[in-house]
């Protein structure tokens, strides 16, 4: 009996520290489990928000490459587009160029205009008339009188006409270079040796203008020289003839048959060697 009661209060006095403790861990552990709860509800969202994200991101790589692929095609376009419209361009500018040399009588409009801007520049020895083509040098301007070697104003300007007739866009033309005299016969004797007559004096003139365009570097066998002397007057001549038919004039023409002349006989293809302005040269004053 003593045994039973000795237990028994073992028992007794053991069970009530137990239960205390027991209620405690009861209750850390219901906090603990609930803070893991609220922890692995807060994980499954931001783990759901991940996924949206990577989600999200993927849609845009996508998205992007799709635009590069995008943006490559029409690249290729607009570079095609390009390509077309520099021909369509060129095309164009074909049909203006015809167009231009149509309305010119052939002479391009770089060298119209360039033609118009030298002779407004050196206005007080040369005139330009597009509709002609023809380029004109006041003889008292460019010669002595009975004289055919060019003034050092004349042969510069000529100088500057070359320059713009040796350019790709002359290059198609040829230079028709032509004398004209007044009425006023040769009166000199010294003159009457080199140049007897008016007619004379005019081509030997041109010849002069067709020299200087050689030596500034024009082909010459795109270069004529001719002379009408006294019989085309552009104005009346008085008995001391007159300034405005003392002339030299050179009209530009487009080459018909580029190269011909290299089918002519060599034995009449010889250059000019002949003579040259001074074999004829007379600085006198006058006729």
């Amino acid at each position: 009996m003593r045994s039973v009661l000795k237990t028994m209060m073992a028992v007794s006095l053991a069970s009530l520290p137990f239960l205390n403790v027991g209620c405690v861990q009861q209750d850390r552990y219901d906090q603990l489990n609930l803070t893991n709860n609220t922890l692995k509800q807060q994980i499954k969202s931001i783990e759901a928000e991940r996924d949206s994200a990577r989600g999200n991101v993927d849609a845009m790589r996508q998205s992007l490459v799709a635009a590069r692929e995008n943006a490559e095609r029409l690249q290729i376009r607009i570079n095609a587009l390009a390509n077309e419209t520099e021909g369509l361009a060129g095309e164009i500018d074909k049909v203006y160029t015809r167009y231009d040399n149509a309305q010119s009588g052939g002479i391009p409009i770089r060298v119209l205009i360039a033609l118009e801007n030298l002779a407004a520049s050196y206005s007080d020895i040369m005139t330009f008339n597009k509709n002609q083509g023809m380029i004109r040098f006041a003889s008292d301007l460019t010669f002595d009188l009975g004289s055919v070697t060019l003034k050092p104003s004349a042969a510069a300007t000529l100088a500057s006409v070359a320059d713009i007739l040796n350019t790709n866009e002359a290059s198609g033309l040829e230079v028709q270079v032509v004398g004209h005299t007044d009425n006023v016969p040769i009166g000199r004797p010294q003159t009457r040796q080199k140049h007897p007559t008016n007619m004379h004096l005019s081509v030997h003139r041109a010849i002069s203008v067709r020299s200087a365009l050689m030596s500034a570097g024009i082909d010459p066998a795109r270069i004529q020289a001719a002379g009408y002397g006294d019989t085309r007057p552009i104005v009346t001549n008085s008995k001391k003839g007159a300034a405005e038919n003392r002339r030299v004039e050179l009209f530009l023409r487009p080459i018909v048959q580029a190269g011909a002349w290299n089918q002519r006989p060599l034995a009449i293809d010889k250059p000019d060697t002949e003579f040259t302005p001074g074999d004829f040269d007379d600085s006198g004053p006058d006729k």
